[in-house]
């Protein structure tokens, strides 16, 4: 699980202030830290279905975050692509 204090760290790295937890950037940045807070829970229960479908919830929306982020500004995308290390 994420932390409450991880949360806010995330908010305020990806944010503009504190407040703003709506902001695609954030969003994206929560879901990446959700999603990467998975990968151990699937290495140690390879046979939990049920929540690898959640996963596959969370990556679908955090790919559809990233295409609105993309269409609106190119170079915003690239830089949270960049920051959250999600291409290679």
């Amino acid at each position: 699980m994420i932390t409450s204090e991880q949360k806010k760290e995330i908010i305020e790295k990806f944010g503009t202030n504190s407040q703003n937890t709506g902001d695609s950037k954030v969003q994206v940045a929560l879901l990446s830290a959700r999603i990467n807070d998975l990968q151990g829970h699937f290495k140690a229960n390879p046979k939990d279905h049920a929540s690898r479908r959640g996963l596959l919830k969370l990556v679908g929306q955090r790919r559809r975050l990233l295409k609105y982020i993309r269409e609106r500004d190119i170079d915003e995308y690239r830089k949270l692509i960049a920051d959250l290390n999600l291409r290679k």
